[in-house]
């Protein structure tokens, strides 16, 4: 369909100030609008009583840089430029309430939630980022943990994952089943599978983009909450006029506290590892606790001249003692730590109200670490995996007027990535250290219709990688085109590279807890993974019904084979080569007064090649989930609010032993690669939320229970052989997890 652009301009009327019309706006369609003074402040617009709701803001975004977001019939927030110095990101909302309120889809196609907006999914009672994404379709984990997200059939090491514009590479607490990320100072997140800003490097599989509050706002606010897992506060403090702190804070309980959420917690992460391996041993004195700290100092040196400085620190601990089955006086401690620090400071320079640019460095420092002792063999294992990653980047932004905008820049990035294994009998010291730096350019342009009906977004961006002399051309488009007044059509389309990824060596490394390690590609055994993608979208959005549908193919070059976590004759092989996916992500979502129902359907067909195995045969990707379904509902009333829903999806694929001959030469021996499925999963959940007065202040309660059924899923099956018997190891979900919260907000 040809695009069709708008460039005409509104008859200048009479002036009026904005707090007058939206006054009259308000009084006129029964709306309320939610907005910090100095937004409109200053801000004069030409006003026709005799408009639409919906043309009276459409005028108003088009004259001026304020952007409306309907949250529902009656509420609107407002945005926009502060004292004539901010720019329009072109990111307004054109699906709000995709599933749920605080989850909108915004015009460059973007999922985008807002902790601070975001009301309740079932089985969460508050606003866990991670596994908040999984009700996405097309976005799962096959083994039910945030740090094992599969968006499009991929791995989760595919998935750039920032922070305030700094790249993590740890992603959860509780080794997964919780997010690392203060939900409560995070404002805006970004959840992208296909057609990113050229912006943007790494993350061939997605994309997903956390950012703190940008502005400075005087007023004070702070909040506390409990949970049965863990203990936080958060408080937005000004210093001065010019100058904000942000802090947020969270600790585990489970060191103090015995929960039954903690219990099924424990159960589920530490099943086949270490510490529930009782053979030779029994475990016990096991402590757990994990805490994360966030940081932003925003200072306004100038209107124009704005300094910011971020700091997080995520962190896990696990300690347990092991004593002998035969003496209880032998005793020897284990651990496993897991820290990943990152920090970055910001300057902008807002030249006028068309230029700026934006200068920033960053630092992200990645450590795992291990201590186990073997006692059958008295022997202490010493493991460690240390990423440390540090750049720069220097990025401008030109507004030619409301319609067309250009964005370049420049970024220098150097990853180091160390693996230690050390053991004392016999004495062995192994530390392998590998070093990549790159050097990326960029350039893109946005250009949308003055009606906003249409918009281009393409880029190129070009990374040349200096220890290997290799330049890769990474163009991105997106194009979305407004049709029939109620349909909207979207083109995406990119190819990525990157050149991290995770590999498992051996099933057991550390305390087979958390057994991936990062390394860095070396252009030879571990290749530049690259992809491409190519997708095509239509919705219909209507009286709150909103039908959506999105076809894609994507294929992924350079992938290993230990990065895919194989359990069956290939697992000790290493060889390289990719997948294929095609599939259709669909959902339905649908509004009534104060209820809302949604169902999202994913189809995937998933496929590795690698040449060397399988005679050259494609055979199915451990990620292959042909089928997947999440229905939800939520159901409003005054200040109580539900949510029931349900999470199927068909069985994973694995490699089973063959029946007849199941040892060969001391060796298991399997049938065809992943040829058989496990049975399919399904889980049920449930939350609650109250809202109520606390003297002057807000408070809510919540209660949840993860999986209400108490089925028993099996995520992973796999083989080990022992005295020339094979036995069988199967890997089950989490059970009945129940859990409740309470929250104070000041």
């Amino acid at each position: 369909m040809a695009l069709a652009f708008s460039f005409s301009f509104y008859a200048q009327n009479k002036k009026l100030p904005l707090l007058d019309v939206l006054s009259t706006i308000e009084y006129q369609y029964k709306v309320s609008f939610s907005y910090a003074d100095k937004v409109i402040k200053g801000v004069f617009v030409t006003f026709d009583s005799k408009d639409s709701l919906d043309d009276m803001l459409s005028k108003i975004e088009i004259e001026t840089d304020i952007k409306f977001n309907k949250l529902d019939d009656h509420f609107i927030t407002v945005t926009g430029n502060i004292n004539g110095f901010s720019f329009q990101k072109l990111d307004e909302i054109t699906i709000s309430n995709y599933l749920t309120t605080g989850i909108d889809k915004n015009k460059s196609g973007h999922i985008t939630i807002s902790p601070k907006s975001f009301e309740i999914l079932p089985g969460l009672i508050e606003p866990d980022i991670l596994q908040t994404i999984q009700a996405i379709p097309g976005v799962l984990s096959v083994d039910e943990t945030v740090s094992n997200i599969n968006v499009r059939g991929g791995t989760h090491d595919q998935n750039l994952i920032l922070y305030d514009g700094i790249k993590m590479y740890q992603s959860g607490h509780f080794f997964g089943l919780i997010s690392a990320f203060n939900p409560y100072l995070t404002k805006h997140i970004a959840v992208i599978k296909n057609g990113t800003s050229a912006r943007f490097g790494d993350g061939i599989s997605s994309m997903i983009d956390m950012k703190l509050s940008d502005n400075i706002d005087a007023d004070f606010s702070a909040g506390i909450g409990l949970n049965m897992i863990t203990a936080d506060g958060f408080a937005i403090i000004p210093l001065t006029s010019k100058t904000q702190l942000q802090l947020a804070t969270r600790r585990a309980i489970t060191d103090v506290l015995n929960t039954p959420t903690y219990n099924q917690y424990f159960k589920r992460v530490f099943q086949d590892s270490e510490v529930s391996d009782t053979e030779n041993s029994f475990t016990d004195n096991q402590t757990f606790r994990f805490s994360d700290i966030s940081l932003k100092l925003l200072h306004d040196i100038t209107e124009k001249d704005k300094l910011r400085f971020t700091l997080l620190n995520v962190f896990n601990q696990l300690d347990f003692e092991e004593s002998s089955n035969t003496d209880v006086s032998q005793n020897n401690s284990n651990q496993l730590k897991q820290q990943n620090r990152a920090s970055a400071i910001q300057y902008e320079r807002i030249w006028n109200n068309k230029f700026n640019t934006t200068i920033k460095g960053y630092y992200s420092n990645y450590d795992l670490r291990s201590s186990d002792y073997n006692m059958a063999n008295n022997q202490r294992l010493i493991q460690e995996n240390k990423v440390l990653d540090n750049g720069f980047n220097i990025d401008t932004n030109y507004n030619f007027n409301n319609a067309f905008t250009i964005n370049g820049g420049y970024q220098f990035n150097e990853v180091s990535v160390s693996n230690l294994e050390e053991t004392n009998d016999p004495f062995l010291n192994i530390n392998l250290k590998r070093i990549l730096t790159a050097h990326s350019v960029y350039a893109e342009m946005v250009l949308q219709s003055k009606n906003k009906n249409s918009l281009i977004k393409l880029g190129f961006r070009h990374n040349y990688f200096k220890n290997f002399k290799i330049g890769v051309l990474e163009p991105r488009l997106y194009i979305s085109q407004r049709f029939l007044k109620n349909f909207r059509a979207e083109l995406s389309g990119e190819y990525k590279s990157q050149t991290t990824s995770q590999l498992i060596d051996l099933q057991n490394d550390f305390l087979g807890v958390e057994n991936r390690r990062w390394v860095l590609a070396n252009n030879n055994t571990i290749p530049i993974q690259k992809s491409k993608q190519l997708g095509l979208g239509l919705t219909y959005n209507k009286n709150k019904l909103l039908l959506s549908i999105e076809g894609y193919y994507k294929t992924v070059n350079g992938v290993t084979t230990r990065s895919q976590g194989l359990q069956n004759q290939y697992q000790f092989i290493n060889v390289n080569g990719g997948y294929d996916v095609k599939g259709i992500d669909v959902l339905i979502n649908k509004q009534i007064n104060q209820f809302s129902t949604w169902i999202g359907y994913s189809y995937s067909n998933n496929n590795y090649t690698f040449k060397d195995l399988n005679n050259s045969n494609a055979f199915p990707s451990n990620f292959d989930i042909k089928h997947q379904i999440n229905y939800g509902s939520t159901y409003s009333w005054q200040q109580l609010k539900l949510a029931f829903g349900v999470n199927w999806h068909s069985g994973k694929p694995y490699t089973q032993v063959n029946d007849s001959t199941p040892i060969i030469n001391n060796s298991i021996n399997y049938n065809a690669p992943n040829s058989s499925r496990l049975s399919s999963y399904i889980r049920a959940d449930l939350s609650a939320t109250y809202q109520f007065k606390l003297g002057e202040n807000n408070a809510v309660v919540g209660a949840s229970v993860w999986n209400i059924l108490n089925r028993e899923n099996i995520l992973n099956t796999y083989y080990t052989i022992d005295n020339n018997q094979v036995n069988t190891i199967e890997n089950t979900s989490l059970g009945l997890t129940p859990n409740v919260s309470f929250r104070v907000s000041f």
